[in-house]
């Protein structure tokens, strides 16, 4: 990673615990390094690859340590999970809790976070005219990116 990049990575983080403590809540250490290694992923990054590399810079890391981590992290709005990828990609808006949208590429694997409000509001009145309250939605739409498109 370049010095920018890392730069950029240290701005983030650093963002994140003003959100954090802006909840009253703290982005401990192991916290800050396990959102660091979600931020520079190159996309989509599982719990398990976040492990292999949380093991480089924390000898004794162990699984439940990541994921109470990324649980955390979660809670607090700064990452988001892919369940069709069973990965997390980090939020486009730190500490911004919102309902978004996800577009994954089938070509390259890139993901590009959204937020229709409309679309969300529409999927939240369609679950109530069931009679269905709906407490999480998650839309992943997979697809084609637009460089994958010019590209073929």
């Amino acid at each position: 990673m370049t010095a920018k990049g890392r730069r950029g990575v240290t701005a983030q983080l650093d963002r994140a615990a003003e959100a954090c403590a802006r909840d009253g809540a703290e982005l401990t250490e192991l916290r800050r390094s396990v959102l660091g290694l979600v931020l520079e992923a190159d996309g989509p990054v599982t719990a398990y690859q976040l492990l292999d590399r949380l093991r480089k810079i924390r000898k004794g890391a162990v699984p439940p340590t990541v994921y109470r981590a990324l649980e955390f992290l979660l809670e607090h709005g700064l990452i988001h999970r892919l369940e069709r990828l069973n990965a997390f990609i980090p939020c486009a808006e730190t500490g911004h809790r919102h309902v978004a949208q996800f577009l994954i590429c089938r070509e390259c694997g890139s993901v590009a976070e959204i937020e229709d409000q409309a679309a969300a509001r529409a999927l939240v009145h369609a679950a109530e005219r069931k009679g269905f309250r709906a407490r999480d939605t998650v839309v992943e739409i997979e697809g084609t990116c637009a460089a994958c498109a010019r590209a073929a």
